[in-house]
């Protein structure tokens, strides 16, 4: 018996995989849900989470590499908020996921 399954090409697999390792970093986790409601400066974010600027600076370049998050220049500030409504959907099912019984 042949099973027989449609995967994406192994550039997409592994583009895949390197999108998940982002994910793997419970600060950038912690980043990506305070952008969740709306959006944020760096400072705003390092005292939402206790965090250095320097440290959330960072983890807000991997995060923007990843496309996960996206940024504004206002005035002096760079304004960042998540990318799209993909990154919601994927924290909201994530969160869903670990709360089932």
């Amino acid at each position: 018996m042949s099973v027989k399954c449609s995967l994406p090409d192994e550039n997409e697999m592994a583009d895949l995989a390197e999108l998940f390792k982002v994910f793997g970093d419970s600060t950038r986790i912690r980043i990506l849900f305070v952008l969740y409601d709306g959006e944020r400066s760096v400072g705003d974010i390092a005292e939402a989470l206790g965090m250095t600027t320097s440290a959330v600076s960072h983890q807000l370049k991997i995060l923007k590499s990843s496309k996960l998050i996206s940024s504004r220049r206002e005035g002096k500030q760079i304004i960042y908020y998540l990318a799209d409504a993909h990154v919601h959907t994927i924290l909201q099912v994530g969160q869903e996921h670990i709360e089932e019984p």
